[in-house]
């Protein structure tokens, strides 16, 4: 007994205010901005070009999470076949850019190489100003390669100069990051329910 929470804060209690504090920080981001970015990354599939997605430490998991999801669960029941790339994926890469030049230039550097003028770079970013992220997006944004930006807290440069910015304004890291997390999610089922297969119309994914 002597290793359980002390319970200064009642169990219940805590639960509900992180479910509200989540919900209302759903309910404050423009449904519009949700319609636009899935219009993005629907046209960019069917054009059979390339989705990139980039973040750090916890978002750098959701930016691979997204490649798991729309490489190959958007695929189960429409006929979109996504080509999708985290810049996160490979650490030897990641490493060695870092390591002899800056971490600070680790996704733009990919980009340069690896980005084409049609394709498209998701970013993801609790501050919105983590230096790696800015100097991507200023590159994309040079280059005229359009962007769909997460953020929270109060978004950053990334919200401010973001294609699509996708923003909650919400100060805790951890509601943020379930807010992004779920947003991938939501994204990716609303770009599949309005493709399934005839087939497969009763599919719940």
């Amino acid at each position: 007994m002597g290793n359980n929470i002390n319970n200064k804060i009642p169990i219940k209690n805590f639960v509900d205010k992180y479910f509200d504090s989540l919900e209302k920080s759903f309910k404050k981001i423009p449904t519009q901005k949700i319609l636009q970015a899935s219009n993005l990354i629907l046209k960019t599939i069917k054009k059979k070009n390339t989705i990139f997605v980039c973040g750090n430490g916890g978002s750098a998991a959701i930016a691979n999470h997204f490649v798991c999801d729309y490489f190959k669960q958007l695929s189960k029941y429409t006929n979109l076949k996504a080509e999708v790339k985290s810049l996160n994926s490979d650490p030897y890469l990641i490493s060695a850019i870092a390591n002899d030049i800056s971490y600070d230039e680790v996704f733009r550097i990919q980009a340069e190489r690896l980005v084409k003028r049609n394709d498209i770079l998701l970013l993801i970013s609790s501050s919105g100003n983590s230096k790696n992220i800015i100097n991507v997006l200023k590159y994309c944004n040079k280059k005229k390669i359009k962007t769909i930006g997460f953020s929270n807290f109060n978004g950053g440069y990334l919200n401010k100069h973001a294609f699509i910015s996708i923003h909650s304004k919400i100060h805790n890291y951890g509601i943020g990051e379930d807010v992004n997390h779920i947003l991938m999610h939501l994204i990716m089922q609303y770009v599949a329910l309005n493709n399934l297969e005839k087939n497969n119309l009763d599919i719940i994914l």
